[in-house]
This record gives C-alpha cells, sequence and structure tokens, in this order.
C-alpha cells in the first residue's frame, strides 16, 4: 500500500501525508507536497516551494506561508538548508529555528541534512526527482530529512544521517523508522557511465545478488542503465540498521506523474520544487 496519501481538498494544496506516522504520534507531521494549489507562474506553476529556480520570491513565499498554513504550524518554524548534493548532515537546535523560511541569504548553507530533537520546529528539504529520506525516532522524539540525488545516494548520506543521530540524541537503528518518498523512479531515470560507475561500486559494497542488483541498476542496450535510486536507499538504510519492516517505500515516480510533481529530467530542467517536511509538535 502506498504510504504517502495524497489529500485533495479545495481549500489547500497538494499533499501526501504520511499518514501511518501520523496516526502512531498525534505531535507528528511529516509528508510531501504537490504541484498545485499555490500562486506561482508557469513555468514553476504552481505550488513552487524553491527560492532558487527563478520564479518570484514573493510567490514562493506565499506558497511557503500555504503549507505551514494547511499543517497548522507557524511559518517561524519553517526551516531549511541549502542542498548541494553531499552528504553533510546539521543539527538543528532553537537557534537555528526558522532559518531559511524566507531568504535564502537565512538559509543553513552547505548542507544536505537536517535533524532535530527540538519540538516546533518543522524541517523542510526540496525536490524535484531527487529522493527524500525520512526519519522519525519514536524513543526520542527525533526526526531527519535528507536529500539525496545520485551523488548523495553513493555518499550514503542516509548512513550519516543515522549515525548523527546516533551520535545526537542516543538514536538506535533498530528502533528508527524511516520513509522514502515521492521521486523518479527507474522507469524514468537513464544514467550514463560515470553514474554506473559510482554506483556500481555501492552495489558491490551491499554484495547484492544479480537478482537484487538488477532491480537497481538495470543495463541498457545503448550502454546506459536504468537507476532505481529508492531501493538503493532502502538498502542502505538496512545496511545502517533499520528494520526493512520500519521502512516504507513510496510508489510514486515525479517523472511519470508530472500532473501531480514536478519533474527537473522531464521538464528539461527549468520547473518547480516539492518539499518534504517533517515536525513534532510541544502537546
Amino acid at each position: 500500500m502506498e504510504p504517502f496519501e495524497a489529500v485533495h481538498e479545495a481549500k489547500i494544496p497538494s499533499l501526501f501525508l504520511l499518514r501511518e506516522w501520523m496516526s502512531a504520534d498525534a505531535g507528528l507531521t511529516a509528508g510531501f507536497t504537490g504541484r498545485s494549489g499555490g500562486v506561482s507562474a508557469a513555468p514553476y506553476d504552481s505550488f513552487n516551494l524553491g527560492l532558487h529556480v527563478g520564479d518570484e520570491d514573493a510567490a514562493v513565499a506565499e506558497n511557503r506561508r500555504r503549507l505551514a498554513q494547511a499543517l497548522g504550524w507557524p511559518f517561524e518554524a519553517w526551516t531549511c538548508a541549502e542542498q548541494v548534493h553531499g552528504s553533510r548532515v546539521s543539527l538543528i537546535g532553537s537557534e537555528e529555528r526558522g532559518r531559511g523560511r524566507a531568504s535564502l541569504a537565512t538559509v543553513i548553507k552547505d548542507c544536505d541534512a537536517i535533524m532535530t530533537d527540538r519540538k516546533d520546529v518543522l524541517l523542510v528539504s526540496f525536490y524535484a526527482d531527487c529522493v527524500p529520506l525520512y526519519f522519525y525516532d519514536p524513543e526520542h522524539g527525533a526526526v531527519a530529512l535528507a536529500h539525496a540525488g545520485w551523488k548523495g545516494t553513493v555518499g550514503e548520506i542516509a548512513a550519516a544521517t543515522i549515525e548523527s543521530m546516533g551520535s545526537a540524541f542516543g538514536t538506535r537503528p533498530e528502533q528508527l523508522r524511516g520513509a522514502i518518498g515521492p521521486s523518479i523512479g527507474g522507469c524514468c531515470y537513464e544514467v550514463d557511465g560515470p553514474v554506473i560507475d559510482r554506483v556500481s561500486e555501492v552495489l558491490d559494497a551491499l554484495k547484492t545478488t544479480d537478482s537484487e542488483r538488477s532491480r537497481m541498476l538495470s543495463m541498457r542496450e545503448n550502454g546506459k542503465a536504468r537507476l532505481n535510486l529508492k531501493e538503493i536507499n532502502r538498502q542502505l538504510m538496512i545496511k545502517a540498521g533499520i528494520l526493512p519492516s520500519r521502512i516504507e517505500l513510496s510508489k510514486w515516480c515525479t517523472g511519470c506523474r508530472r500532473d501531480l510533481f514536478y519533474s527537473h529530467r522531464a521538464e528539461g530542467g527549468r520547473t518547480g520544487r516539492m518539499a518534504s517536511w517533517i515536525g513534532i509538535r510541544e502537546r
């Protein structure tokens, strides 16, 4: 069953809720946005949440406020980082709360994963094909988000996030819950030699069988390959200690469903950005 449940209501932007997690903890909110319900003009129409893509800053700020309002959170809680396709993890405390919400000038620099155990901090990351990774530690009340393109994936940002949560909060991987959100699927993501070589190194380290490998990296007659980043990140989460039964995996493909999502690859690089979010409210 698809873990990210689509919510279609006339008065709110398009949202995809990680419903099972939210049902288990009434204070938790987690999910992913679609592309409709905002104010941005084409080619960012209409719910673009990225300040870095060429859209009008005022439109992006309004869209971000609409998301916060739809979630019932104050906009001041919105906290995000400058994503650079790396594997650096940043700890968000009370001093970092709200950074990057309305301006790139205050964004947390050079960071693709953010984590916190502070209540009333809303962590947010941005996507248009890359893989959103979610982490929830119910034992310590801690959460994290990671942005995994192919570079972040082979850099094992999933493992870096889990290790950082252990150091900061005492998180035990076997008690951690993980989720992999909507992103481009192996059906739509074709890569060439240099990427194939880097991914192959990771698959070798995972000691995958031929059958498992073919589901993650499927070679084509033209010498390129179809790449399933979602499944690779799932395997890397398992390798880092999360139990397979505690990992949710979305089937939504951003390349296939451009009616619902932005796709950098399918739309020629000029498009908007969806957002992943996670946070725990003070009760």
